[in-house]
Parts: C-alpha cells; sequence; structure tokens
C-alpha cells in the first residue's frame, strides 16, 4: 500500500475523518499512565554498561522532521572493500521484557502512522528523546560491524552494545543533492558518496540473487494555491541506498540467528507457481519484456511506473509479494526461512523504536555475538512475536488503506461527474470493471465498465464521498 502524507496545515473536516479511522480501528489514544511513569523514569536510567564509540563520526538519514532517529551510519574503505558502521537504537538498554512498557508495546506491535500523527510504539519520552540516536547527544546503540568485498558481499559480521554520538542529522533530498551536484560541504568524511557507492554495488548484488525492489511511488497530498493536491512520488536513489544498509544489516542478523539455530526472522514465501504463471501472461499481454531465465527481479527492474502498461504490470504482480510474515524458532530453523523478495534469510532489528519484533531479535544477535546464552524471558518471548507482529501488521495496512481513501474522497468531492485522464492497472474478471490510475490528481479507485489493461482512458467520477471514503469512477463514452 502507498504511504501517504498531509501537511500540517489540514482543513477541520479531514482531521475529523482521520479520528474517525482511529477509532474505527480502536488505535489507543494515549499510554496508561503507568507506562509513562516507568518510561519516565528508565528515561533516566538508561543501562550504559557498554563499549564508548563516541569517536566514530555516525550520521543520521531521515524524512524531514523525524524525531524517532533508530539508526545511524558511518562507512569507511578498506583496502579491498568497505566497512559498515551502523548504529541502531538501543531500546533493551531502557525496556525489559515483561516490564510495564513492554506489555504495552506487545499490545501495539508497530508504529502506526496517520496523517494526523503516529500511534506509537513506546512513549515519546522514549522513542522521540532517551533512547532516539539525536544528533549530538550520547545515546547507547547496538553497533553493527559489517564488512563487505571490492564488490559489495557481506565477508563478516559482529555486534555489541556501545555509547554513541550522531554528529548530523541529514534528509532524502540533501543526500541526493550532494550526490547529484558534487557539493560535499556536509559530507567531510566522504560517507554519502560511500552510501552511494555500496548502495548501488548491493542493488546489483540484490538483482544478482533475484530479489526485488518494486519502484512504485508514493502518494502525497501537498498543500499550495489556495488548496490541496495529490500527488505520486517516486523515491530517490539515496532513499534505496540508505535501505540497502538497512537490509544488509537483517541478512546478516539472520544469518547469524540461522547459524546458532534462534531467532526470528521475516519470512514471505516464493510465489506460487498458478500467481506466477498468471503474472507472465500479464507481461505478455501489456508487452512487458521478460527474458527466458530471468527472474521477477530483474523484469521489474527499470520499469516506469509513469508508463501506463508499466503500471499496470507492477500492480498487478504485487500479487507475488504477498503472504510476508515472521518465523520464530529454537532448535530447528524454520523450512521457510527465506524472504523471497530479499532472496535470502533476512530479519527486522533495524527499527526498535517502531518494531517490536526488532528489539527481541537484537537481543538474541547480542546473545550469539558475545557467546552467551539467550536471556530466558527473551527466549520464553520469541514464540508469541509473529502473531503479535501480524496482528499489528493488518492493523496498519487497514489504516494506511482508510487514510488514502480518505484523502481521495476529500479532494474529489466537489467533482463529481467531470472526466479525467487515467490507465487502467487492474480488470476485475470475475465481477467486471477494475482500478484505474489517474493521471492527475494522483488518485488510484475503482471504475466500472469494459476496461482495457494498461491502456491510458478517460473515466467519468461518479461518486467521492468522504463519509463512506468510497471513489468511483466510470469509463466514459
Amino acid at each position: 500500500m502507498p504511504t501517504i502524507a498531509v501537511p500540517d496545515e489540514l482543513p477541520l473536516k479531514l482531521d475529523d475523518g482521520f479520528e474517525r479511522i482511529r477509532r474505527e480501528l480502536k488505535l489507543p489514544a494515549g499510554f496508561p499512565s503507568a507506562v509513562i511513569d516507568e518510561a519516565s523514569w528508565v528515561a533516566q536510567v538508561p543501562r550504559l554498561d557498554a563499549q564508548d564509540m563516541t569517536d566514530i563520526p555516525f550520521v543520521t538519514i531521515d524524512p524531514p522532521g523525524s524525531m524517532d532517529l533508530d539508526q545511524a551510519l558511518h562507512l569507511e574503505r578498506l583496502r579491498d572493500g568497505y566497512r559498515v558502521w551502523y548504529a541502531i537504537a538501543d531500546v533493551g538498554a531502557f525496556v525489559r521484557p515483561g516490564s510495564v512498557i513492554d506489555t504495552e508495546a506487545r499490545t501495539r506491535g508497530a508504529t502506526v502512522y496517520l496523517p494526523a500523527g503516529r500511534v506509537p510504539l513506546h512513549p515519546p519520552v522514549l522513542s522521540e528523546d532517551a533512547a532516539s540516536l539525536l544528533p549530538g547527544a550520547l545515546r547507547p546503540a547496538v553497533v553493527w560491524r559489517i564488512d563487505l568485498d571490492a564488490e559489495g558481499r557481506m565477508i563478516g559480521a559482529d555486534v555489541l552494545r556501545a555509547l554513541v554520538r550522531s554528529r548530523e542529522r541529514y534528509d532524502y533530498d540533501y543526500v541526493q543533492v550532494v550526490h547529484d551536484t558534487g557539493t560535499g560541504a556536509g559530507d567531510a568524511d566522504g560517507v554519502l558518496a560511500l552510501l552511494a557507492e555500496i548502495g548501488e554495488l548491493r542493488l546489483a548484488l540484490e538483482r544478482e540473487r533475484g530479489g526485488v525492489t518494486l519502484p512504485t511511488p508514493d502518494q502525497e497530498v501537498m498543500h499550495g494555491d489556495g488548496g490541496y493536491r495529490l500527488e505520486f512520488r517516486l523515491p530517490l536513489p539515496a532513499e534505496a541506498w540508505n535501505a540497502q544498509i538497512s537490509l544488509l544489516t537483517g541478512m546478516a542478523a539472520a544469518t547469524m540467528m540461522l547459524d546458532a539455530e534462534i531467532g526470528i526472522l521475516r519470512v514471505l514465501p516464493p510465489p506460487r507457481p498458478g500467481d506466477l504463471d498468471k503474472v507472465r501472461r500479464v507481461a505478455r499481454a501489456l508487452d512487458v519484456p521478460w527474458p527466458e531465465g530471468a527472474g521477477y527481479g530483474a523484469v521489474v527492474h527499470g520499469l516506469d511506473p509513469k508508463e501506463g502498461r508499466h503500471a499496470a504490470f507492477l500492480h498487478e504482480s504485487k500479487v507475488l509479494l504477498r503472504g510476508a510474515g515472521y518465523a520464530a524458532f529454537d532448535g530447528a530453523p524454520p523450512r521457510q526461512a527465506e524472504h523471497a523478495a530479499v532472496a535470502a534469510p533476512y530479519a527486522h532489528v533495524t527499527a526498535p523504536l517502531r518494531r517490536l519484533a526488532d528489539r527481541y531479535a537484537t537481543e538474541v544477535c547480542l546473545a550469539i555475538a558475545a557467546g552467551e546464552p539467550v536471556p530466558s524471558d527473551v527466549r520464553a518471548a520469541l514464540p508469541l512475536l509473529p502473531e503479535l507482529m501480524t496482528a499489528s501488521g493488518r492493523r496498519a495496512g487497514a489504516v494506511d488503506r482508510a487514510c488514502v481513501d480518505l484523502v481521495e474522497a476529500f479532494l474529489l468531492r466537489d467533482r463529481i461527474g467531470q472526466a479525467f485522464e487515467a490507465v487502467v492497472i487492474d480488470v476485475d474478471e470475475r465481477r467486471g470493471g477494475g482500478q484505474v490510475q489517474l493521471v492527475d490528481p494522483a488518485v488510484i479507485a475503482r471504475c466500472d465498465g469494459a476496461l482495457p489493461l494498461g491502456e491510458q482512458v478517460t473515466v467519468r467520477l461518479a461518486r467521492a464521498d468522504p463519509a463512506t471514503r468510497e471513489v468511483r469512477f466510470t469509463l466514459a463514452t
């Protein structure tokens, strides 16, 4: 599901709509007083028995305005490769399994993001302050050291607790501008240049092993010219480079846990043969090249989602990436241990401020790396995590869909009967009609009529109701 961003200055009725979504999906309005009290106390007394790594000039790269900073990185060029230092917020230095904060976090599973705010996994005194890797602040962290060869392949990894101090907070636009213009005034250590270099190597390796990064756009609501408009925004290359560092760390963690035969993985089964055959047929129908022997990841690489047939293929082929979940194990590894989109074993360990499972997987990796037994309270929690995380994922997905639907209906509410240019991205062979993606504004919605998949058509708005969050078009004649 695409993310949707909305400016702070919201029309009152739209803001009310987001509040109704909170109530409908039973999102908590705040934290119980016992959780707030415990968080305020532990924020003052974190566990600090860790190695001093404040000499490493870490930097963070996040969207503008972010306060829950999970990750900070530093990159080095070695004689025959690279070294990645990746500092992750050490939530375990504040939160113990079975504590009041942990018990509340288990009911939430993950931070839920709404355009009008967020429902955080942890109280902000931790997630946006004491545990966040804010620039200039001394913070407990879990630091991964991962060595790569000259082609970007992982050749060694270790992890330990440390004290760190981030030097700078960058956003993706800045990182991209530094790369595109060659102006590195804020990149004294060459970290941003190395991020692009290592990121591109890792992307090439992802394609080589059959991994998939979908080039799909995000929906954003923009404010200007006296009103609001919806736009599609493609992620910047800098975002993909940064994501590759997180994926690399998750792969290192998964390997470590599989070797030790204990942990929790993020898994995705391979596509079912029937689904793969269907997507191949769609590719042929839309004239999307699928060379003999090429995997799905190689096919989607380089597709342009702004081109109608490519957009339709990307939408139809998402069926191949459904069914992701978590697999906990204590003993023999699970039969399904890989994540099909990563094309390798993978674990969530890089966002503990926002995802419950990351903290527990991190504690497992720390024990393994130190040659110590996994703590009994961590071990006891592992089998509970998959169901908790699956439930939180469903809830977050429902919130995303409801918010996107609301914004689309709100912005189109006064345009009933108007015609729009659109691309057909899905055809419902059973019920008729399908889904169309408008060229302007950036809306994806149901459309009635005999729709030609991948073709540009003219549609007419038949319904846009913010109360029901329904948008519906008909094929214009």
